[in-house]
């Protein structure tokens, strides 16, 4: 039998002008490997509901500063403070211009570039898109999971 490849675990990344924001969504997470180097990092790990083991590469679009920069292993995710080796906004976070299931963009901390980086401005729009997103950790219900769309068509009246 030849290697068997691991999953990849779920991926949020959102970015600053000098800095990225990435978190590896893998819950219960006790010792995780992590490699943090100029242009890519590395991460493998086991966890989740299953406590499966999870392996990703993230081969990065720019340089990152890897002694600047941060991570912190928590119990719902690890998450990553990673500083830009140029202050520019880049295109997207990976080299390999290919959409991947696993990485999505974090709306909690996303900032487009013409945002100011003044807080007080845009922050209610940040809680809307964190409310729509159905992934605030902020106890809102907003859920847009299958099951909960299904029990919401039976309430509906038959068009005619």
């Amino acid at each position: 039998m030849g290697e068997e490849r691991l999953l990849p675990p779920p991926v949020f990344w959102a970015e600053r002008k000098n800095l990225l924001y990435v978190k590896v969504q893998l819950e219960d997470c006790r010792n995780p490997t992590i490699k943090v180097e100029k242009d890519k990092i590395y991460f493998k790990g086991k966890g989740g509901t299953e406590n499966k083991d999870y392996e990703v590469t993230l081969e990065l679009f720019k340089e990152i500063k890897p002694e600047d920069s941060k991570y912190a292993v928590r119990g719902r995710a690890t998450e990553f403070v990673l500083i830009k080796g140029a202050e520019e906004f880049w295109k997207r976070l990976l080299k390999e211009d290919k959409k991947f299931h696993w990485l999505k963009v974090d709306f909690n901390k996303w900032k487009d570039e013409d945002d100011s980086d003044d807080e007080g401005e845009g922050t209610d729009f940040e809680e809307m898109m964190r409310k729509m997103s159905g992934q605030g950790n902020d106890g809102s219900d907003f859920n847009y999971d299958d099951e909960a769309a299904d029990s919401d068509d039976e309430e509906l009246p038959d068009l005619e």
